[in-house]
């Protein structure tokens, strides 16, 4: 693909094309939603308006456009079928040029009906094929071709039901919400008395609490531990060992979430339920004691920051006036509680009903439906609040790494200049380097990679998708022209924004790497181009199961491969460079144990220092039965 001009022309390359509608999918992402939570200050904003599909009037550079595949057109693999950024379209039925690129545009040019589909497509079942894909009460999303697969897919990276049912808050403050077949009050209002100051405080405990116990003391006495039910025996040569095994604590008869998973140099931490508990990484005996809160945990950093912290964000009680505004920093080596404090509502529309917690460097971003309010990670100071904007642009997402802190906003969402908007803010003081609208029509709704910055977006009224490269200056670069239904994993994200709610896929500094569903088959990994949004090469699973990317280390991409019935999952590496990219054998899970390392409800991965962890994101409150927390395997 021919890279743009330097200068756009004025408004882009017109208007996208018509195509033939696709039924609808239903709730989830791309349909008008209100903005993930975030925190803020000030005069309340005018009512809220769900957050529209993302998008200005012309943005320079092919921005996303309209799918040219017929409906019910099978795409090649590998084989562009889209008209390239700046060639015409593909007549219907046209068969595109092998080796020519027919997406459209790098800047949204969605995939055709029938290829690649994120949010409600029955993605790949991976290591958790037997759990429901609708889960506990969560409606299913709806799909567009071409995005991230629903939670449940491969086994691979750190997924997880991150979205929560959030109540809209609009001109209608109470309303009914009927979303795959399950009914939400919708409500306003106050809290259990939370007004205080968004300010954080000094907690009253600086010490680890000593309530509550551990899943397992860890001891080999319980219902997990480093090896309670002889999980190691009849280990066949080569097979990695299960160095420890945790149960969950008992959770509510409707479920409860099982967020975040850390692992720090010294212990494997993990938040369950009301409380965090803390595992050394070797033998699995507790770090420290668990923590426990008075409420159920409703937010977390995904990423833990480079001094090994983490913030935590607990309901401030149990009504349904309760909002998810009380939050906790936690020294995830120690144990010791740092900082506390409580998250005021940014207006009348704005309230702390739910959060979205982002770590940039030594700042943390807590975000609400329509703000953000920016504190200073290491002492819980307020540092700014982000508020609306220009022409009613209201933050709805943020999405943080170590030195990059990105927003997304809506603006004019009930007018006619309905659009989103990305910016890049300053971390420390919430200045903004660049703004970069996207056009009418789109919604931002995923980050692949903040650096370099790797969005999705998706079109709700075409039921359509994009990904998109963006310069260090905001500026559309690329897109991907690869059609293909890929299946990266990603979070639930209903009613509000996840921008961070991905696993499953990778990045480096010159190339995307996507997994392909191949639902109860083995799949394959595809490298694009970040310059070109091109395939550059793509491997096969070495098993009969899906592969799917973890991270990239020392120059290699590392994988996770399910389990099957008869065998363990396994960790592998894949050269990023060089003639042959074949799948090199790090770790090979035992098959004794592939039962047990299956059933982790939609699990969360990560290998750290040869060792591969496993985690639940999701307990049932099943009474029946101990639910699985977490597992490691090593040499």
């Amino acid at each position: 693909m021919s890279q743009p001009p330097s200068q756009p022309p004025q408004g882009g390359f017109g208007p996208p094309p018509e195509q033939p509608p696709q039924q609808p999918q239903g709730g989830g992402f791309g349909a008008p939603q209100t903005p993930p939570a975030q925190g803020g200050f000030g005069a309340p904003p005018p009512p809220a308006q769900p957050p529209q599909g993302p998008p200005p009037q012309q943005p320079g550079y092919g921005y996303p456009q309209a799918p040219q595949q017929p409906p019910g057109q099978a795409a090649q693999p590998g084989q562009p079928t889209q008209p390239g950024p700046y060639g015409a379209p593909a007549a219907p039925g046209q068969a595109a040029q092998p080796g020519q690129p027919t997406q459209p545009g790098p800047y949204g040019a969605p995939a055709a009906p029938g290829a690649p589909g994120p949010y409600g497509y029955p993605q790949q079942p991976g290591p958790y094929a037997q759990q429901p894909r609708q889960g506990y009460g969560y409606p299913q999303q709806p799909g567009y071709p071409g995005g991230p697969g629903v939670p449940g897919g491969p086994g691979g990276g750190k997924s997880g039901l991150k979205g929560k049912p959030a109540l809209i808050i609009g001109a209608a403050v109470a309303a009914l919400l009927v979303i795959g077949g399950t009914v939400y009050a919708v409500t306003s209002g106050g809290d259990d008395g939370g007004k205080k100051k968004p300010v954080a405080g000094k907690s009253h405990d600086d010490k680890p609490s000593a309530s509550g116990a551990p899943a397992n003391p860890g001891d080999g006495s319980g219902d997990g531990g480093k090896d309670p039910e002889n999980l190691n025996d009849g280990r066949q040569p080569g097979e990695a060992k299960v160095l420890w095994y945790k149960s969950a604590p008992d959770a509510p008869g409707s479920g409860a979430d099982a967020p975040g998973m850390w692992i720090t140099g010294k212990t494997a931490v993990k938040a369950a339920y009301k409380q965090v508990f803390a595992y050394n990484v070797g033998d699995g005996d507790p770090a420290w004691s668990p923590i426990t809160f008075p409420q159920k945990i409703c937010a977390v950093t995904s990423q833990k920051s480079a001094d090994d912290k983490v913030v935590i964000a607990y309901m401030s009680g149990t009504s349904d006036r309760a909002k998810c505004n009380q939050l906790q920093q936690i020294d995830l080596n120690t144990g010791k509680k740092g900082w506390s404090g409580t998250v005021a509502d940014g207006g009348l529309f704005d309230s702390a009903l739910s959060v979205e917690l982002t770590i940039s460097g030594k700042t943390l971003m807590v975000g609400r439906s329509q703000s953000g309010t920016a504190y200073d990670l290491a002492g819980g100071k307020k540092l700014y609040d982000k508020k609306k904007y220009g022409d009613s642009c209201f933050p709805t997402a943020f999405a943080g790494g170590p030195n990059r802190l990105i927003q997304v906003a809506s603006c004019d969402a009930m007018g006619s200049n309905e659009h989103d908007e990305i910016q890049e803010l300053d971390p420390a003081t919430g200045k903004v380097r660049w703004t970069q609208k996207v056009k009418k029509g789109w919604q931002v709704a995923r980050t692949y990679s903040l650096n370099p910055l790797v969005i999705y977006l998706t079109n709700e009224k075409k039921k359509a998708w994009n990904i998109s490269m963006l310069s260090g200056t905001g500026k559309f670069t690329s897109q991907v022209t690869v059609n293909e239904k890929f299946a990266p994993q990603c979070g639930w994200a209903i009613l509000e924004r996840d921008l961070q709610g991905c696993s499953g896929v990778a990045v480096d500094s010159s190339t995307l790497y996507l997994p392909t569903d191949k639902t109860g088959s083995a799949n394959e990994i595809v490298a694009i181009s970040l310059s070109s949004g091109k395939e550059k090469w793509r491997v096969k699973s070495p098993s009969d199961e899906s592969m799917s990317p973890m991270k990239i280390e020392n120059g290699k991409l590392i994988a996770y491969v399910s389990p099957s019935y008869d065998a363990g999952g396994q960790v592998v590496a894949i050269p990023t460079t060089g003639s042959s990219h074949q799948p090199a054998k790090l770790l090979q899970n035992p098959a004794g144990t592939a039962e047990i390392e299956n059933g982790f409800f939609d699990g969360d991965t990560d290998y750290v220092d040869g060792r591969f962890y496993i985690s639940s994101t999701r307990l049932t409150g099943n009474d029946d039965s101990k639910e699985k927390l977490m597992m490691a395997f090593g040499k």
